[in-house]
């Protein structure tokens, strides 16, 4: 697994980029090309060639995956709120392609060359050549490397809250891979080999578990055998919420998401993953559907919610032409409905296939209900097709969209304008951020001169979508209230505020004044971060001085009245920047204070709800982790603060005058709690404290947020599980996971 190293800049990155590189097998580091200062639309080249039909793929955590001949790259937008350099800054890593050899089960290794010598010198050139020409069952003709599609599952689903990524490589292996500390990725399940085992146990038999009448000597079930575990597609669908019973009786609530894998001969395989998924042992089976669909090719999950009605199904595709809808299963996942039948979209077979299919869920415009609007791509047309679920049953409405290309259409997006800077190039996919920030488009390099290049290389272009002032309002009204969820347009807002030395006036007017009308950790958490971008565009390193003697060595002659106005000059210059230097040091510590402010104000806040899960999970007064007392204490020195009176007041009761203070684990003296970011003993050891427990991290492990913004300890194997889900949280002052 490839490791990313440190972001520096250098004289060969250009002034509005800045890439975290990664070393490479075969082409060693990669820096940063020219790209369009005044747009900050950086442009990033790949090491190979891009393969698949949807080479792009953007994570709701802000990860980009390529596809590509020779890896899987993966750019992370990272919104630095320790840098003061106005770059867009990407931490790049990779996964490499597997070394060994990969072939399909599909009965007994003797039986198997028996059939391929037998159709490899078939008297009947018809089967003969559709047998050698198919690379699957006749690997030997060459296989193709690289990978052909990639999956991102919902946030929160690995153990670190982020993303998990489903990879498929062009030799049909699935595989599931989350990322560990940003640095490194692990393969958690090979699924094509363990459904290859699942087939074997049960004799490859269809779904009804009628064993196979014929052998692989017949054709028609060797190729059903091959066909039937080779992956086409893959999509992971939301989380859901399933109530899983206890050895005692109890019901917890337990999170699941499934992944949807289309096989070659339209079957439906769904796995099951239980979150927080760490484990590849841990993966189950869950059902397959058998759709029907002859050569199918493309594959969405169709998920409808209104009110209390929610519905879940499989979109699928076909290279013929028709889509439907699977009905899916959900037994044990309250609310939800099963769709009685498949759903027909579109049945003409008309041999143009179906590639990017999309579900977005949207309101109706005029009957202002929910409904969910389908596109598609079917050569050079955009096929639609709107469904609405009223009393009278499903409504669906479809058409197709003419006349717009010429040639068949590769990727589906946003509305965007087509930026100038990438005419005369061929495209090769696209897609939107999550938030809609900014574009990212794979590209070839271009004509150089009016000459085409010699090699063809390709690049990946960012494209900023949003002006700062639209992400400022979008982030003022976001329903999400999680700022890593934003992290794309707070990348544009932090931009501008690195530009312009300052917070727009207008934007921290509406700010202060929600607030005002509703005090949420959000709100607070947003104006931490932009009072956080101001200190560090204080900080922003001088320009040289004019008047520092240069290093050339020269001999000029000067007058006695020339050097007393020289000498005069420099005395008004260095007042100048003495009085100019005291202003910006008196503006940053006012800039430092605010900080402060604010950070008190989150932590008192998270604080009191600390403390509020420790009052409903204790039933008389003992020693736990959490350093109650401590707190208690911190929060009694605000007197104007009467929501924290009663809390103190009601925990003081419980505690019955008894106190547990915390101790060193070098000297086994007490750990005053006067600081919520550290705990200093009378001798002088100095420990971090937990941002989400409080408690002294006293060990050598422990967890940091994705911005380094602070730290987290790690539960232990005695914490109850109400101390274990306050340490799964997310950080207290950026919202970013714990890793």
């Amino acid at each position: 697994m490839a490791a990313a190293s440190p972001c520096d800049s250098s004289d060969s990155v250009p002034t509005n980029v800045t890439i975290k590189i990664e070393p490479d097998a075969e082409d060693g580091l990669l820096f940063g090309p020219e790209a369009v200062p005044l747009k900050r639309d950086p442009v990033v080249p790949l090491m190979s060639p891009v393969c698949g039909l949807q080479p792009l793929s953007w994570s709701q955590d802000h990860r980009l995956a390529v596809c590509t001949s020779s890896s899987l790259s993966v750019m992370e937008l990272v919104c630095d709120i320790h840098s003061s350099k106005q770059d867009l800054t990407l931490h790049r890593t990779s996964i490499p392609l597997p070394t060994e050899a990969h072939k399909l089960r599909v009965g007994p290794s003797a039986e198997l060359a028996q059939a391929i010598e037998k159709f490899s010198t078939h008297p009947d050139p018809s089967v003969r050549q559709e047998f050698l020409a198919d690379r699957v069952i006749h690997p030997s003709v060459g296989v193709h490397r690289g990978i052909k599609y990639a999956s991102w599952s919902p946030l929160g689903c690995d153990a670190s809250g982020r993303c998990l990524l489903a990879c498929l490589t062009l030799d049909h292996r699935l595989t599931v891979y989350n990322s560990h500390k940003r640095l490194e990725w692990n393969l958690l399940v090979d699924l094509t080999k363990k459904y290859s085992e699942r087939l074997k146990e049960r004799g490859y038999a269809k779904k009804d578990n009628k064993p196979p009448q014929a052998n692989l000597l017949d054709l028609d079930e060797l190729q059903r055998r091959f066909r039937m575990q080779t992956p086409m597609r893959m999509e992971w669908s939301s989380i859901y919420t399933i109530k899983q019973v206890q050895p005692d009786n109890t019901c917890l609530d337990v999170e699941m998401i499934l992944l949807a894998v289309l096989m070659e001969n339209g079957d439906l395989v769904l796995w099951k993953f239980v979150l927080p998924f760490t484990n590849g042992a841990d993966v189950l089976f869950y059902d397959i559907i058998e759709s029907g669909v002859a050569r199918p090719s493309d594959l969405a999950w169709w998920e409808y919610e209104n009110a209390d009605r929610r519905m879940s199904g499989l979109i699928v595709g076909s290279e013929v032409g028709p889509v439907k809808i699977m009905p899916v299963s959900l037994s044990g996942v309250k609310g939800y409905f099963t769709l009685r039948h498949p759903v027909i979209l579109w049945k003409e077979c008309d041999e143009i296939a179906v590639e990017n299919l999309k579900c977005v869920p949207m309101i109706h415009p005029i009957h202002k209900s929910c409904c969910s609007l389908i596109v598609a791509s079917r050569g050079c047309y955009v096929f639609w097709c709107l469904l609405m679920i009223s009393p009278a049953g499903l409504n669906v409405h479809n058409s197709h969209v003419a006349g717009l290309h010429s040639l068949p259409v590769v990727s589906l997006a946003e509305d965007m304008l087509r930026p100038e800077n990438l005419s005369g190039r061929r495209m090769h996919g696209i897609a939107v951020s999550r938030n809609g920030a900014y574009v990212a488009i794979v590209s070839t390099q271009g004509m150089v001169g009016n000459f085409h290049p010699i090699s063809r290389t390709y690049q990946v272009h960012f494209v900023t979508l949003k002006t700062p002032e639209t992400a400022a309002a979008l982030l003022l009204k976001s329903p999400s209230q999680n700022l890593y969820k934003l992290a794309d347009l707070l990348d544009l807002v932090r931009w501008q505020i690195l530009k312009n030395k300052c917070i727009p006036a207008s934007l921290q007017e509406e700010l202060d004044q929600k607030i005002q009308e509703a005090d949420s950790p959000y709100l607070w958490r947003f104006k931490l971060f932009l009072v956080r971008i101001l200190h560090q565009a204080l900080q922003m390193p001088q320009m040289e001085h004019s008047w520092k003697p240069s290093h050339e060595e020269s001999k000029v002659f000067i007058r006695e009245d020339e050097e007393e106005e020289g000498e005069n000059d420099y005395e008004d210059t260095v007042r100048e920047e003495g009085v100019g230097g005291i202003k910006e040091e008196e503006q940053r510590a006012e800039v430092q204070a605010w900080i402060n402010a604010v950070e008190t104000h989150l932590m008192r806040e998270n604080i009191k709800k600390v403390l509020g899960v420790v009052y409903l999970n204790t039933w008389l007064a003992q020693n736990i982790s959490i350093p109650t007392c401590g707190l208690v204490d911190y929060l009694s020195k605000d007197t104007n603060d009467r929501a924290s009176e009663v809390l103190i007041g009601h925990i003081k009761k419980k505690m019955n005058k008894q106190t547990f203070s915390e101790r060193c684990s070098l000297c086994q003296t007490v750990l005053p709690f006067t600081d919520h970011k550290q705990a200093t003993c009378k001798n002088g050891h100095m420990w971090l404290r937990c941002v989400l427990s409080y408690q002294a991290c006293q060990t050598l492990t422990f967890r940091r947020c994705l911005l380094l913004d602070s730290i987290a300890r790690l539960p232990e194997p005695e914490d109850p599980e109400w101390i274990k889900k306050i340490l799964q949280a997310s950080c207290t002052l950026c919202d970013s996971p714990m890793i």
